[in-house]
């Protein structure tokens, strides 16, 4: 890899266009409205992924800038694309982003936990630090119109009542 004297913080974001309906304190993203719920957000939404603590499942850090511990430094898809693939073997490297809770951190990536499901957040703005919701599911039939990251990070259901029955 090539050394970046300086890379800014910018974490991967990903604009998708859906509604996210929230159903039994649920935050449900689909094409369309749900049934039986209120729509919290619609149009173009941002789309940015949480990485869990070993641990402690309720937290996560959302990655803007990966420190390798050669002195690598990665954002964005690159970051991403280091994180997904390498980083068990570098675990004294470091991420720096924003908590779920909208605080600034850095952590090793020894601490946190790329086996447990990602969080997935929609924000109002590209700027925004502090995540609008936590998405719960996806419901579409088909995946086609939302990126292949989501449809690996969120759980997917054709349908309302096909949500419903794995509640």
């Amino acid at each position: 890899m090539k050394r970046k004297s300086e890379a800014p913080r910018q974490p991967l974001s990903e604009r998708v266009s859906g509604v996210v309906t929230e159903i039994d304190g649920h935050a449900l993203l689909s094409a369309k409205a749900l049934p039986g719920g209120e729509a919290i957000a619609r149009g173009d939404l941002i789309l940015r992924y949480g990485i869990t603590f070993l641990g402690k499942p309720r937290l996560s850090i959302v990655p803007q800038l990966v420190v390798a511990d050669y002195g690598e430094l990665l954002n964005g898809e690159e970051a991403w694309a280091f994180l997904m693939s390498s980083a068990h073997l570098y675990p004294r490297a470091d991420v720096c982003g924003f908590l779920n809770d909208g605080k600034d951190d850095m952590v090793a990536l020894k601490q946190l936990d790329f086996d447990h499901p990602f969080d997935v957040f929609v924000y109002r703005q590209l700027q925004d630090e502090l995540p609008m919701l936590k998405l719960s599911a996806l419901v579409a039939e088909e995946p086609a119109p939302f990126p292949k990251r989501l449809t690996r990070q969120l759980p997917r259901f054709d349908s309302l009542s096909a949500w419903r029955r794995n509640e």
